[in-house]
């Protein structure tokens, strides 16, 4: 279900056996995964009323996103061997990584903000336990769970990935960035999500001053294609196909959309 980086070494090749990826996502910065978009009739209706979409302010909800992307991004098989300790090892990684990102601390990032969608965890209990205790967090008082996450990057472009053409020399260090690790709960697809996910990562992105911002996607990807292009998203460019093969993926789209500027240089 979610966009990788070098600084985030991506999971052991060697590992393939044991772990089996999904076959669709939308981007992530974990693995080079992304998440299902949400279609047809929801698997369980969300209280929209309950449902908050916006910045993590805390470590704790800093790891349950952590452990989100590591619980959706890998499909672990029953004979995978120490399944605990390899989940407790991708969610150290991961959250060690999430951290130094937004902290400001990976070179390369300006900036680079969590977004969550979370739900209280009282609601969340009629939906999956497991989710809950994989995923919650306190906040204000309040124990909730993160249901969906994506990291929005402010910078010129993310290792290994085309790199967007806008806007062209002055500006590009600063108003320029990258959605990824876009990521939502297997249990709450098809209820929009990922379009809250993306609509608050525009909105923070043009709060930042951002005039241009990007997305990666699989070429075979038909749903997650989709859900960007639904979202004002169209195609800049695509990965040349050695470089697809060189990492070993599936090719790549740029995907682009410009936001209004509400600042001046």
């Amino acid at each position: 279900m979610l966009i990788y980086h070098t600084p985030t070494p991506p999971p052991p090749h060697g590992g393939a056996a044991s772990l089996r990826r999904p076959s669709l996502a939308l981007h992530c910065h974990l693995s080079d995964h992304q998440t299902t978009p949400q279609l047809a009739t929801p698997l369980t209706l969300i209280d929209k009323s309950s449902l908050s979409v916006s910045a993590a302010c805390s470590e704790a909800e800093l790891l349950a996103a952590a452990r989100l992307r590591v619980r959706t991004f890998y499909d672990f098989n029953e004979q995978t061997f120490r399944i605990e300790d390899r989940t407790r090892y991708l969610v150290e990684r991961e959250y060690e990584a999430l951290c130094e990102r937004v902290a400001g601390k990976r070179k390369g990032f300006r900036k680079v903000s969590c977004i969550n969608a979370t739900l209280p965890i009282s609601w969340m209990m009629n939906v999956s336990k497991d989710l809950c205790a994989a995923c919650k967090f306190s906040q204000n008082g309040e124990d909730r769970v993160v249901v969906g996450t994506l990291d929005l990057n402010q910078c010129v472009g993310l290792p290994d990935e085309i790199v967007g053409m806008k806007p062209q020399a002055i500006g590009s260090d600063f108003a320029r960035a990258y959605i990824s690790n876009v990521c939502v709960a297997e249990e709450l697809h098809r209820n929009g999500l990922g379009y809250e996910l993306i609509a608050e990562s525009k909105r923070v992105a043009e709060h930042w001053g951002i005039s241009d911002l990007y997305v990666h996607v699989a070429v075979n990807n038909e749903a997650a294609k989709n859900l960007y292009l639904k979202s004002g998203f169209t195609v800049e460019s695509d990965e040349p196909a050695w470089q697809a093969r060189f990492f070993d993926r599936p090719r790549r789209l740029l995907l682009w959309t410009g936001l209004p500027i509400t600042y001046q240089l």
